[in-house]
């Protein structure tokens, strides 16, 4: 066999090391360092990478580089070399099911392993999807589309537009449902402006992404997948989603209102929260149960409204002690139209910062306040300071989140340079973004460690 074969990428110090101790790709070993051991699979290297590391798929699903110079020791346990193949089958068709339509924008939410390279490439076809997920074909006959292919944190406002005027054409077309899938990282922005974009859907729009791609045993892909095409296939809810894990298990999905939701942890797979209200619905294979009525339904017609306006030149401002003036004046002198502050309490920042602020008033630059509590009601007439900011010309933006009122600015000067408009447009609720008041059962975070917690957790525990 030649040696490309059995040291697929491996030069150097690396493979000097495999060779040193008979090892080669594929193996199941035991690599002993001056740290400790490792146990693992040896993995294919890209031809590009460097020569210093040998990486290994740990048994948790995980790939990591060990320092082949820390390598003092490899046990061979056996070989087992790795076909990650999604079969590919061709989706059934059944005129009783719906269409729905996939819009495919990047993540994993199924996918295959490249082991040369340990880079999780997407399944996106219908027939790719089918193969690894053959129970979407229980509730719908599936269309895909790829858009784009990025990481999410690089979408961005082109992106944005073009799956807005996607959406318009998919409806148009008639549709009964549209799946969006999308890296988790800033879901929430994209479904927050796709909110906006997107006016008067007769059609469920449900975002979904996995926090744990497809060769982890503890992937949530699938299972994310079917709960947002049960929901587009089925559900009366004609809004824009994000329908993710609800608890930790895999017990049931949530499916949260656009503006409403926020990535609340790096890892978890229950990483999406409604914050300052509750989620509009639970759903699992079986079924889709409302937690609220107040949501939009669908319709039988194929009428929507698609505004894909969007400034630029906005900016969010994260408030700290200390902060300097100079953090607003560069905004200001670099031409930006609004400015989003996330600021403390109620809606506060420091008083070095009114300088700027008045400045920005005296430039027409609209700069809206948003509390970093990201629950509770931005209120800045209680105290002196916050009526000092409002008389400078920031605008308390309610209970919207941070990122909300800065996707909704952008939307919003995008339309017009009057900052009246723009008030009326940013302050006048449009998808849910700004509530009346917050449900009494919306803001329970609970303390782990404390004993009633623990007791109560113990009970539902699975």
């Amino acid at each position: 066999m030649a040696e490309n074969d059995i040291y697929k990428g491996y030069k150097g110090v690396a493979l000097s090391v495999l060779k040193n101790f008979g090892a080669r790709v594929w193996n199941d070993v035991i690599i002993h360092t001056a740290n400790g051991k490792f146990i693992g699979l040896i993995l294919p290297r890209s031809e590009t990478a460097d020569d210093l590391h040998i990486v290994l798929k740990i048994p948790v699903g995980y790939n990591i580089g060990i320092a082949a110079e820390s390598i003092i020791g490899i046990d061979i346990n056996g070989y087992k070399e790795a076909k990650y193949k999604i079969p590919e089958k061709e989706f059934p068709y059944d005129p009783l099911k719906p269409r729905v339509k996939l819009l495919g924008t990047g993540g994993t939410i199924a996918s295959r392993l490249d082991y040369r390279t340990g880079a999780v490439i997407p399944a996106f076809s219908p027939g790719e999807l089918y193969g690894s997920v053959p129970e979407l074909a229980d509730y719908c006959n599936l269309e895909t589309e790829k858009l784009y292919g990025v990481f999410s944190e690089n979408m961005g406002p082109e992106q944005w537009k073009g799956t807005a005027e996607a959406i318009g054409r998919e409806i148009e077309k008639g549709v009964q449902g549209i799946v969006i899938g999308h890296g988790t990282d800033v879901m929430h922005h994209t479904a927050a402006i796709l909110s906006f974009m997107v006016q008067n859907s007769p059609v469920p729009i449900v975002m979904v992404g996995s926090q744990r791609s497809s060769d982890r045993p503890s992937s949530d892909a699938a299972l994310n997948l079917i709960h947002a095409i049960k929901t587009a296939s089925e559900s009366d809810i004609a809004e824009v989603m994000v329908c993710m894990f609800g608890p930790t298990s895999d017990e049931y999905g949530l499916l949260h209102r656009g503006t409403r939701v926020r990535k609340m942890h790096s890892s978890y797979r229950s990483t999406f929260r409604t914050i300052g209200d509750i989620p509009i619905a639970k759903v699992n294979r079986e079924n889709i149960t409302p937690l609220r009525t107040d949501y939009k339904k669908r319709r039988a017609d194929n009428n929507v409204i698609i505004n894909t306006s969007f400034e630029e030149k906005v900016s969010i401002v994260y408030y700290y002690p200390n902060m300097k003036p100079d953090i607003i004046d560069s905004l200001i002198d670099n031409g930006y139209r609004g400015i989003v502050i996330a600021g403390t309490g109620l809606g506060h920042v420091n008083k070095p910062l009114y300088p700027a602020l008045r400045r920005a008033r005296e430039k027409n630059i609209a700069v809206y306040m948003t509390v970093q509590t990201l629950w509770g009601f931005v209120q800045m007439y209680v105290y002196d300071t916050g009526r000092d900011i409002m008389e400078m010309g920031v605008v308390p933006a309610a209970n919207m989140l941070p990122e909300v009122a800065y996707v909704k600015l952008c939307w919003a000067l995008g339309q017009t340079d009057d900052l009246k408009e723009v008030e009326k447009i940013m302050m006048t609720p449009i998808a849910g973004e700004i509530t009346e008041r917050e449900p009494s059962n919306g803001y329970l975070i609970y303390q782990g460690g404390l004993p009633e917690v623990e007791e109560f957790i113990s009970k539902y525990r699975k």
